[in-house]
């Protein structure tokens, strides 16, 4: 057997122990209120977002938060499962019940990209193909709706899914009954979110199927 090579993981590391003491350095040294504050009086943030567990999809790095701006669910694909609630493990349900019964945030984003790894898993199982994974194909059924086709046709396209896969969350989402009440109460917000990563845009999903409505994109060099 071959010495494993471990020093691009040890590099991989020293950077992320370098980026805290930027972090320290930044929220700690230079303008130490925030920090000072939520550590006192907790967090408050008004916006939940569920994200996909990609690394090229941070929220806070895309959408530009702060410390205490947003409370982050990031799974595969950045699915919402439909209300179920029993003894098994329910990791996204339990960050969205703190989010809406406790945090009481205003609004909830379901954060979609383009070449979402999930939804290529997803397409190539309906397609016939699965992958040979133990949890990934069972968590990624909940948008198998997002594929479904005719006999004889071709699976989704790749943007298709992803943006049904977030009409599905959004659904799913106004299945939990507290969700549902406060939204028919007017004090939550539900937002489907797409970035395309090629592009550097940001769209807005409609929930009923219509045309994505583009939020922001990448802005054009302004002449001098």
């Amino acid at each position: 057997m071959q010495p494993t090579d471990t020093s691009a993981s040890t590099g991989a590391i020293d950077g992320l122990i370098a980026g805290f003491r930027s972090f320290r350095a930044r929220y700690y040294e230079e303008q130490p209120q925030r920090m000072r504050e939520l550590s006192t009086h907790g967090q408050s943030p008004a916006v939940m977002i569920i994200a996909c567990s990609d690394s090229r999809v941070d929220p806070a790095l895309l959408l530009g938060a702060e410390p205490g701006d947003l409370f982050t669910v990031r799974n595969v694909a950045n699915l919402v499962p439909s209300y179920a609630p029993d003894s098994s493990y329910h990791g996204t349900s339990a960050a969205l019940e703190y989010a809406v019964r406790d945090l009481k945030v205003s609004h909830i984003v379901v954060l979609g990209h383009s070449a979402c790894g999930g939804v290529q898993a997803l397409r190539a199982a309906a397609a016939g193909a699965p992958a040979e994974r133990e949890f990934i194909i069972p968590w990624m059924d909940i948008a198998a709706a997002a594929c479904q086709c005719t006999e004889g046709q071709p699976v989704p396209d790749q943007q298709t899914v992803e943006h049904d896969g977030i009409r599905i969350s959004l659904e799913n989402l106004r299945s939990f009954p507290w969700v549902s009440e406060q939204i028919d109460a007017g004090h939550l917000t539900l937002h489907g979110w797409w970035v395309d990563l090629v592009a550097g845009r940001l769209c807005e999903i409609d929930p009923d199927g219509g045309a994505i409505e583009l939020v922001a994109e990448e802005i054009a060099d302004v002449a001098d």
